[in-house]
């Protein structure tokens, strides 16, 4: 595996971690959802570098939904 994707693996790791800590600690939109939307789309950069198909519709599909719930977060 190249360094690179090492790195976009292990970073995007990090964040959807902080994502689900921030969830746990409660009320804390939008920096939760920041959290999953910059580790979805480190996810995103890896599976189309590597070509996993399933993982980039995963991402995708999760980028939609971060997008979708950081309106609902700023827009109330």
């Amino acid at each position: 595996m190249s360094r690179t994707n090492n790195i976009l693996q292990w970073s995007g790791v990090f964040f959807i971690v902080l994502g689900h800590t921030l969830n746990a600690l409660g009320n804390m939109d939008p920096y939760n959802i920041l959290a999953f939307f910059a580790g979805t789309i480190l996810f995103l950069a890896w599976a189309y570098r590597v070509n996993n198909s399933a993982q980039i519709v995963v991402n995708v599909v999760s980028v939609g939904i971060c997008i979708l719930g950081l309106y609902r977060a700023v827009n109330g």
